[in-house]
């Protein structure tokens, strides 16, 4: 577990989950890992992060947190992803403040992505504060909806 703030790659894809289970995943690659990744997935040579690049490198983090969710929901924990997010450049700091990270580096023969992953089971208490009624304050009414 990583506790410390994360420093960005030269490409990172940033995905949020919020329901059941929520937090933060980050996707690290080299920038020549991302252009071998990309290029393989796209089917021709990329030799620049272009926006065809970034997309598709977007995409695959987007795919790959999709499938979690399904299984995550198989298992009862219902959760929403995001569209991804994508920073070009190395050594930005993203805090993920009380989320710890599990940090898990991926390499293959066309290049290594490491993915951090700060997520934790939702808050019951803050999954319900959305449902409780709130008190109206001494001499306010609600006003009446026109619609």
């Amino acid at each position: 577990l990583d506790k410390g703030a994360y420093y960005t790659d030269d490409v990172t894809v940033i995905i949020s989950l919020v329901g059941d289970i929520e937090g933060i995943v980050f996707y690290g690659f080299t920038t020549q890992a991302a252009l071998n990744i990309a290029s393989s997935m796209l089917g021709e040579h990329i030799n620049e992060m272009n926006g065809l690049a970034q997309s598709g490198i977007a995409e695959l983090g987007n795919v790959i947190t999709g499938r979690a969710s399904v299984k995550l929901s198989k298992n009862g924990f219902q959760s929403t992803i995001s569209p991804p997010t994508m920073l070009l450049g190395k050594g930005a700091t993203i805090s993920t403040l009380d989320f710890p990270r599990v940090v898990v580096p991926l390499t293959s023969e066309i290049g290594s992505v490491t993915i951090h992953l700060a997520l934790r089971e939702a808050s019951r208490q803050g999954a319900n504060a959305a449902l409780l009624k709130v008190p109206e304050a001494p001499g306010l009414k609600p006003t009446e909806s026109n619609s």
